[in-house]
C-alpha cells in the first residue's frame, strides 16, 4: 500500500508541475500581448496627438487669418457699385442736354430777336418825322400805341435799350463810328447816339453805334 500512495503522489507532482508550467506559459503569452497592444495604442495615440496639434494650430491660425467674403455679397457690392455709376453719367448727360437745349434756345431767340430790332428803329424813325401839327392825329396814335406794345413784348422776354449818351465808352456795349470835339464832355465819353444798342439779359444784343468826344 506504501508503494502505491508513494506513485499516486509522485504522479500528482508531475500533474501539478504541468499545471504551473500551462499558466506559466499562459501568463508570458497574455504579458507578451498586453505589452504589444499597449506599444500599438501609443502608436495610435501619437498620430491623434499630432493631428489634434494639426488642428489646433490650424485654428489658430484661422482665427487670425481674414474672414473671407460671401461671393453674393461681393457680387450685390460690385452692381451697386455700377448703378451708382450709371445714375451719376445719366444725371451728367441730363444737365448737359439741358444746358445745350438752353443754349440752343437762346442762340434762337438772339437771333429772332435782332431781326425785330429794325422794325422797332423804323417806327421810331416814322414817329419822329411826324409833324407836331399832326401828333395828335388818329393815325400818329395808332403808330405810337403799336410802338408802344412792341417794346413791352420786348422788355418781358429780357430785352433791354443800353444807356449811352453821356457815359463813358465801353468797347464791350458801344461801338464807335465818330468822334467829335465837345469841350462839355469829357474825353472819351458818349456824345450821342445814331443807333440805339439793346441787352438780351445778360449778353449784348446789339451794340450802340456812337459818337465819342474828343
Amino acid at each position: 500500500m506504501d508503494r502505491e500512495e508513494q506513485v499516486r503522489q509522485e504522479e500528482q507532482e508531475k500533474v501539478s508541475q504541468a499545471e504551473e508550467t500551462r499558466e506559466e506559459q499562459t501568463a508570458d503569452r497574455q504579458a507578451e500581448t498586453c505589452g504589444e497592444d499597449s506599444q500599438e495604442s501609443a502608436d495610435q495615440a501619437e498620430p491623434e496627438s499630432a493631428e489634434e496639434a494639426a488642428d489646433q494650430k490650424s485654428e489658430k491660425k484661422g482665427f487670425f487669418k481674414k474672414k473671407e467674403k460671401d461671393p453674393r455679397d461681393q457680387k450685390i457690392e460690385d452692381l451697386t457699385d455700377q448703378l451708382k455709376r450709371t445714375m451719376a453719367e445719366f444725371d451728367n448727360f441730363r444737365k448737359r442736354t439741358e444746358k445745350e437745349k438752353s443754349a440752343m434756345f437762346e442762340m434762337g431767340a438772339k437771333d429772332i430777336l435782332e431781326k425785330i430790332l429794325p422794325v422797332v428803329d423804323n417806327f421810331e424813325r416814322g414817329l419822329a418825322a411826324i409833324p407836331e401839327e399832326a401828333k395828335d392825329g388818329s393815325f400818329a396814335k395808332g403808330m405810337e400805341m403799336i410802338y408802344k406794345q412792341l417794346i413791352k413784348m420786348l422788355e418781358d422776354v429780357g430785352v433791354t435799350p443800353i444807356e449811352a449818351v453821356g457815359k463813358e465808352f465801353d468797347p464791350n456795349f458801344h461801338n464807335a463810328v465818330m468822334h467829335v470835339d465837345d469841350e462839355n464832355l469829357g474825353e472819351n465819353v458818349v456824345a450821342s447816339e445814331l443807333q440805339k444798342g439793346y441787352m438780351y439779359r445778360n449778353s449784348v444784343l446789339r451794340h450802340s453805334m456812337v459818337q465819342v468826344a474828343n
